[in-house]
């Protein structure tokens, strides 16, 4: 048989659980068509590279990033970042930068709560620095903001505004007025993404153009998208410029997309909506049939859900689904032919998800087919570590996240805010791969700036080690505590690559046709000259493949 492309002699991990290893393949109009030893190639026609024992390893799927979320961040100033130790020293940067920095209608500043050591930013504290101008400062994880007055006028947000999750999203207050501090996407998202309507198609295409260039030379080849949360129409106009793309043959990456919501009152406009996606964006490398949910917050701000309560504080912060709600939900999914992805960074989050998929079940049995993803899975209880498994729900993490992903010293916030014993029980992403569960592997950055931490070399790399070092490559290189002390919960190189690979392929649905490199599949591999199996893990994140070929073609 005629061949397009003839490999031999190389170190292949085909990511088929059945016959992880071979040596050889071939490949027919974008199709494997033969996966094994060498002398199997004796069948097949046409021009034999071989490889010298050079690794090859199945295209990587990322299972939950932002595609659409950072474009409106391209053109934005993100702000400067404030390095302090008090709200004093917050102030007078700011006040500092502005006066270095005069006339500008707007200013962006980054900072990360624990650096106030409890203390508090108000509209009136920003109003003093400057009132005349916009200010914004955004946390650092960008799940909260403080904003000054002139902003917040702009936004239309008065002391009369509804809390959109009560607990989770909302305005603080003090003495019933707005103090500028907000929280979480469903109230926050409108600030994060100002301005973004305002991008032209030629704009939005440079950015988009940007992330292929990373996806194609990282050898991503396809993406769980997380979307945006409360701004649907722009993520909808920059779906419909993807879609474009891939109708004039320029989408280098397979892209599954979702639909975003926060609260449990926007669901059923929520799934009509799903349902004009999943049949509008519906071309060769663009699907969508996944509701995308923001289930709770994160542990760094504390409006994460937890079982048990934070140990500062005292309590468990605020799922915005409740177990019915999740039930209900799932049982609408079903009848519809749509599936469910949830941010759930606490155990309290994450359960209430399990709890709905057991109740959905009990009540569908054999009808009941939707996949359902819970991500991140910062924090576990004991009780649930198996049910991922049982209950077929998929457990999603960002490993790069494992080194602390806080700033400072990662270990001893994660003991203020959980107490020591649970701060060593952290990420159990080992613990749910050995009870059999689909567990898979994500960068979750909703920033594009360098592509630094979308790296999935970056996330093997912290998978395997847990602590970010001198030889990492990652933005934070003074990271050297380890945020988990125990190794109990290090993954090997094997199981970062399946997480990275047929294990994503089996949460997007596709793993028939992509994750693997088997016979009848999409040749979509990647050729190293590294063996990353024996490859060191510290410094590991600097590996990259030397070949990317999806659908058979060369794209690198």
């Amino acid at each position: 048989m005629k061949a397009d492309i003839i490999i031999r002699n190389a170190k292949i991990f085909t990511s088929n659980t059945k016959t992880l290893r071979a040596t050889a393949l071939a490949v027919k109009d974008g199709k494997f068509i033969y996966v094994g030893d060498d002398a199997g190639l004796s069948d097949y026609e046409g021009e034999v590279t071989d490889l010298d024992g050079k690794f090859i390893m199945p295209g990587i799927i990322d299972s939950h990033v932002h595609v659409t979320m950072p474009v409106g961040f391209e053109y934005k100033d993100m702000g400067e970042y404030i390095v302090c130790d008090s709200k004093k020293e917050a102030l007078d940067f700011i006040a500092d930068h502005i006066k270095n920095n005069p006339g500008k209608e707007s200013y962006n500043f980054l900072l990360e709560r624990v650096f106030l050591h409890g203390e508090e930013i108000t509209k009136e504290d920003l109003d003093a620095v400057c009132a005349d101008s916009e200010i914004m400062i955004l946390e650092g994880e960008a799940h909260s903001i403080w904003a000054n007055s002139k902003l917040l006028k702009r936004h239309g947000i008065t002391d009369d505004i509804i809390d959109p999750v009560p607990g989770l999203s909302y305005y603080v207050r003090k003495d019933g007025h707005i103090t500028g501090n907000i929280f979480e996407a469903a109230a926050e998202t409108r600030f994060l993404i100002d301005g973004a309507e305002k991008l032209t198609d030629d704009q939005i295409d440079a950015a988009l153009k940007r992330w292929f260039d990373f996806s194609v030379n990282a050898g991503v080849v396809g993406v769980f998208d997380a979307g945006i949360p409360e701004c649907n129409d722009f993520h909808e106009r920059v779906y419909r410029r993807l879609k474009k793309f891939d109708e004039e043959g320029e989408l280098p990456v397979y892209i599954d997309g979702c639909y975003v919501i926060t609260q449990p009152r926007q669901v059923p406009e929520a799934i009509k909506k799903l349902k004009s996606f999943n049949s509008e964006f519906n071309t060769k490398h663009l699907k969508v049939h996944t509701l995308k949910i923001f289930n709770d917050g994160t542990l760094k701000i504390e409006t994460a859900a937890l079982v048990t309560p934070y140990e500062d504080t005292g309590d468990k912060g605020t799922a915005a689904f409740n177990k019915d709600q999740i039930a209900e939900l799932l049982i609408q999914l079903n009848e519809a032919g749509l599936d469910l992805h949830l941010h759930t960074v606490g155990e309290g989050a994450s359960r209430n998800v399990l709890d709905g998929v057991e109740m959905a079940k009990k009540e569908l049995g054999d009808k009941y087919h939707v996949k359902v993803t819970c991500a991140h899975l910062e924090i576990q209880d004991d009780a649930d570590i198996d049910r991922f498994a049982k209950l077929g729900v998929n457990a999603n993490y960002t490993p790069w996240w494992h080194a602390g992903n806080m700033g400072g010293d990662p270990y001893k916030t994660w003991c203020k805010l959980l107490g020591e014993e649970r701060a060593c029980k952290m990420y159990r992403c080992k613990s749910v791969w050995k009870t059999g569960a689909n567990v898979t592997w994500s960068s979750d950055d909703i920033h594009y700036g360098d592509f630094n931490n979308w790296s999935p070399y970056l996330g093997m790399e912290v998978g395997m080690t847990r602590w970010i070092n001198e030889k990492t490559r990652a933005a934070e290189t003074d990271w050297t505590v380890r945020a988990n002390p125990s190794a109990d919960e290090q993954m090997s190189i094997e199981e970062m690559i399946l997480g990275y690979t047929i294990n994503g392929a089996k949460q997007l649905g596709i793993e028939d046709s992509k994750g693997s490199i088997e016979k009848g599949k999409d040749a979509d591999f990647l050729i190293f000259d590294t063996d990353l199996l024996t490859a060191k893990h510290e410094g590991f994140s600097y590996n990259k493949p030397t070949d990317v070929y999806f659908a058979g073609k060369k794209i690198n």
